[in-house]
């Protein structure tokens, strides 16, 4: 049992938002111990700095594991170093804690959550949203529409200076529409539980500051056993519209509910980490009427002002991975998912690259 006097001790690898989050949640939280921070940058100097110092600090991943010997690690790197990672912590008898998306492959998706059961050690991926009060009652009042429902949702990101950084070296392994669209198929799947069958996506490159081939633009279209219908739609850089950037909206036969996001979805929040997992009110309209063909009751306003900040949605996951531990919790559904709402995103990039719909 990991608590207050016995900790995990955990090596943060990746230092960027995320990462700084993280190693926020292990500086604070009890049960947790930070044995050292790994970056091949200065991110680690400053967020041993913010943390107030006296943290060990490696620029060598394979070197930070043999001399810190954790009990966990937490891995914030980008997509395209997830796989050999997290393969190597698991070969080292570690917990994970992984970022989404679990890999840059399905194929390496799957080698990961392979190697944690081969270890017997627990996977955790950073599904932030599973963690929210507010997005948890969005898929709850979503579920008490009926079949089939329609989903309407993207998150457009007008990104300039360090996140148009960020999102340059992200596009060198990853489409927005992978790399953030996982977690909005993740919600979609919870809304309907039905296997999606269908996607068809498409896409634009908009900027020669990435690789050929790649695009920073797209939308994602699926169709789901049942009937129901999804899109979500993700652009990044300095050229996209902050006009549209917060759309979350499902519908079905007995009505909708919409996140209805009025400062978070405002002008010159669109690339802001913060302003992403902000809901503020949702609103619940019901299709009943009466023999006039006039609504019977009034829309619904559900407040969620209290809603936790980013930090704290951060807090709450490593709280979960902590428990995951302790209680040895059966992850099996936790990685299914993710590799599953993976498997749709890639067949989605698969659909924007050929142009053909692709069956699942």
């Amino acid at each position: 049992m990991y608590n207050k006097s016995n900790p995990l001790r955990v090596l943060v690898v990746g230092c960027g938002n995320m990462g700084a989050s993280h190693a926020t949640a292990f500086h604070t939280i009890d049960g947790f111990k930070i044995c050292g921070i790994e970056s091949t940058g200065k991110s680690k100097e400053v967020l041993n700095e913010k943390l107030g110092g006296g943290y060990e600090l490696f620029s060598d991943y394979d070197k930070a594991l043999d001399v810190t010997k954790p009990d966990a690690v937490c891995i914030s790197t980008y997509p395209d170093t997830h796989e050999s990672f997290a393969i190597k912590a698991f070969e080292k008898g570690c917990h994970v804690f992984i970022e989404k998306p679990v890999a840059d492959t399905v194929a390496g998706a799957e080698r990961v959550v392979a190697a944690a059961k081969k270890a017997g050690k627990k996977l955790v991926v950073g599904y932030i949203l599973r963690h929210h009060p507010s997005w948890e009652k969005f898929i709850e009042l979503a579920q008490t529409l009926g079949k089939p429902l329609v989903m309407r949702m993207n998150l457009n990101q007008q990104s300039h200076g360090y996140m148009w950084t960020v999102h340059r070296n992200l596009m060198k392994s990853l489409s927005p529409i992978v790399d953030c669209g996982v977690h909005y198929i993740d919600v979609m799947c919870q809304m309907v539980r039905s296997k999606p069958v269908q996607v068809n996506a498409i896409g634009a490159r908009l900027t020669e500051e990435i690789p050929a081939g790649n695009y920073n633009y797209g939308q994602l279209q699926i169709r789901f056993a049942d009937g129901s219908v999804g899109w979500y739609e993700a652009g990044w850089g300095p050229m996209i519209s902050e006009t549209a950037f917060f759309v979350k909206d499902v519908i079905g036969p007995k009505g909708c509910v919409s996140i209805v996001a009025k400062d978070a979805g405002g002008k010159g929040k669109s690339d802001s980490v913060e302003a992403h997992t902000k809901t503020e009110s949702i609103r619940l309209h019901h299709a009943d009427l009466n023999k006039e063909d006039q609504f019977v009751k009034p829309d619904e306003w559900i407040d969620m002002q209290d809603e936790p900040d980013h930090q704290e949605l951060c807090n709450c996951e490593q709280r979960y991975f902590l428990k995951s531990i302790n209680e040895n919790i059966d992850l099996t559904d936790h990685m299914d998912d993710a590799v599953n709402s993976l498997r749709v995103a890639f067949a989605c990039d698969e659909s924007v690259r050929t142009g053909n719909v692709v069956l699942l």
